[in-house]
């Protein structure tokens, strides 16, 4: 593992650089997307912004879930350039997102559709700089041949555990190609706003749950992880969030030719 590159009097964490990367190709997404729908955004303002409050949630999120240390080393937490969580960039990134939908006037759904493949693909990326750091977000032990150890990571281990950010790479990817395909195919047949928000919440919800089961993180929420648990939420948010707007999409849709006909 390397956490560190060195050049010179420079040192440079290779989870940050993983970082960098990931909101470097969110951004190639997003403007793609845009595009394709013909809408008037500018996505270097909003992957910047987006980006900068996941950060600030994300270090948030991680120093609160252990007020303890939190409050006995408060400046060494919050400026350690480790310890990141995603739910707390997702939650300070949503409330970004809003904020942005009312400045373009665009429909809130409509923006969150545009994020989800951005965020799908720039999380995925991200956890390749766990792996590539060591930062402790892999797995228990395994005998599996695909299974490593982590010696000179952030967090060493010499035993070979899953590596659970490949595993989370794979889904993360998995789910922006379909993502990516279900926005193409609203743009060919009529769907309802969210849906690939809502697709989004509930498969990316659905791959950290079950994650999360050969993860090392510890359990306190009825055997579940912090992680887990806000997984659940998530998938069940998606999962309601996913039939109501469909059910209201149906219900218009056998409404509209009986107004065209009094119309008529």
């Amino acid at each position: 593992m390397l956490p560190y590159i060195h050049l010179g009097p420079l040192t440079l964490g290779t989870y940050g650089l993983m970082l960098a990367t990931a909101l470097l190709c969110g951004f190639f997404v997003l403007r793609a997307d845009l595009n394709r729908r013909r809408l008037a955004a500018n996505p270097e303002t909003i992957i910047g912004l987006v980006g900068l409050a996941g950060l600030v949630g994300a270090k948030l999120w991680h120093v609160l879930e252990s007020p303890a240390d939190f409050f006995t080393h408060p400046l060494q937490r919050i400026f350690s350039s480790s310890g990141f969580a995603f739910y707390g960039s997702f939650l300070t990134g949503f409330l970004m997102l809003v904020l942005l939908a009312r400045h373009y006037r665009m429909p809130l759904l409509v923006m969150l559709d545009v994020a989800a493949p951005a965020a799908a693909l720039g999380y995925g990326i991200g956890r390749i700089g766990c792996l590539i750091s060591g930062d402790g977000d892999y797995g228990i032990p395994t005998s599996l041949p695909w299974g490593m150890s982590f010696p000179n990571g952030l967090v060493p281990t010499t035993e070979r555990v899953h590596p659970t950010p490949i595993y989370e790479f794979l889904a993360a990817v998995a789910i922006f190609v379909y993502l990516w395909r279900l926005g193409a195919r609203s743009l060919r047949k009529p769907m309802p706003a969210g849906e690939v928000f809502a697709s989004y919440l509930v498969l990316t919800g659905l791959a950290r749950f079950l994650v999360e089961f050969i993860r090392i993180n510890p359990r306190s929420v009825l055997g579940m992880s912090n992680a887990q648990a806000v997984s659940l939420i998530s998938f069940v948010a998606g999962g309601v969030l996913l039939w109501v707007l469909k059910r209201r999409f149906h219900q218009q849709s056998k409404l509209h030719p009986i107004l065209r006909h009094k119309t008529e």
